[in-house]
């Protein structure tokens, strides 16, 4: 197969190629990324070009520096045609959306459209997989009753959110709009140009190689800020909670719909009730794995940040055969180890 993964160079882009050129060596596996993340997010190391360099070593990746709202960028990158699209690229960050909202659609909508666009003039059969987000929901998810308790807080009458939940009527954050529209534009175009495509609305995702900072990808920056005594900022009370889906267990998920007889489809993906934790509980478990705690300010809550969000995979399992592989104590220790092997690039 070729495979183009946009993005590559991030958490769930660069999981997919190591993935996808170790499963089969006649794979060729082309990744696109611009390498833009620490501009995104004012940072002034490099971040993701850690990914990029790791990547070197896979002789079936070919790594090729571009934008995906460049159509020539794109056109190159697919060269004569695809198997697969892996769309991992975009701009990640909330709070970095209501900044820049004009930047913020330019990558998340219009980047999508142009690569959808070019995947159907270069190869129609192209497989396109979208890496939505359960931000599509918004402020809609606000609706489901909770109960607060000690150090979380929890649905009181379900057990998770299912893609029946209406998308419209909603504050979402610009973010959220721009993901929505590749997530809508995704499904069109199999409905109308009849392209085999996926969405999967995906909640918190983490992992090796992620580089987290305080406006997107919490997980790694509680973490780096914890083992390297960086301050936390906690946006609301601290008992929002989430469900952690550690980043092999998403790209098993798109391997399978890849191998499946499906020709469209639209999932939520998480870790499910199983696999929830609050960032009151987060610290916790870092103080357990790490030996101490960060220093702490709390803030006042950011705008359409949702108070629990936990999956409900059930139409995914039934349709992919898919089960979470990884508990979140297991992959957040394997994130904790892997931060402190590469204590240069964050300290």
């Amino acid at each position: 197969m070729r495979i183009l993964i946009t993005g590559g160079a991030g958490l769930v882009g660069s999981h997919c190629a190591e993935f996808f050129a170790l499963n089969n060596p006649k794979n060729k596996v082309i990744v696109l990324d611009n390498l833009m993340r620490s501009k995104i997010f004012g940072y002034d190391k490099k971040s993701v070009e850690f990914n990029w360099n790791y990547l070197k070593q896979f002789k079936n990746i070919e790594r090729i520096k571009g934008d995906v709202r460049h159509e020539n960028d794109v056109k190159k990158a697919m060269g004569k045609g695809v198997d697969v699209v892996i769309h991992t690229a975009g701009q990640p960050g909330v709070p970095s959306s209501v900044r820049m909202p004009i930047e913020d659609f330019s990558i998340n909508a219009f980047g999508t459209l142009n690569v959808l666009e070019t995947a159907r003039k270069k190869s129609k059969d192209t497989i396109f997989i979208y890496t939505s987000t359960n931000k599509v929901y918004g402020e809609n998810v606000d609706k489901i009753l909770l109960e607060e308790r000690k150090k979380r807080y929890v649905f009181k009458d379900i057990q998770g959110v299912d893609e029946s939940v209406p998308v419209d009527l909603t504050g979402h954050t610009p973010y959220g709009v721009s993901k929505l529209v590749g997530d809508l534009y995704t499904q069109e175009y199999a409905y109308i140009y009849k392209m085999r495509t996926a969405v999967f609305r995906m909640s918190c995702t983490y992992g090796t190689r992620q580089f987290g900072f305080e406006d997107q990808g919490w997980v790694a920056w509680f973490i780096i800020a914890t083992l390297f005594n960086k301050p936390i900022t906690i946006y609301g009370n601290g008992k929002q909670v989430r469900d952690m889906l550690y980043v092999d267990d998403l790209v098993d998920a798109f391997n399978r719909f890849i191998n499946s007889d499906l020709r469209m489809g639209v999932f939520n993906i998480g870790g499910g009730p199983a696999n929830t934790i609050s960032l009151l509980e987060f610290l916790d478990e870092l103080e357990e794995l790490i030996g101490k705690r960060p220093k702490v300010n709390f803030s006042t809550w950011r705008p359409s940040d949702q108070k629990v969000y936990i999956t409900d995979t059930t139409k995914l399992e039934e349709a992919l055969n898919w089960k979470i592989k990884t508990k979140v104590k297991d992959g957040i220790r394997i994130l904790v180890d892997w931060v402190k092997e590469n204590e240069s690039y964050f300290s």
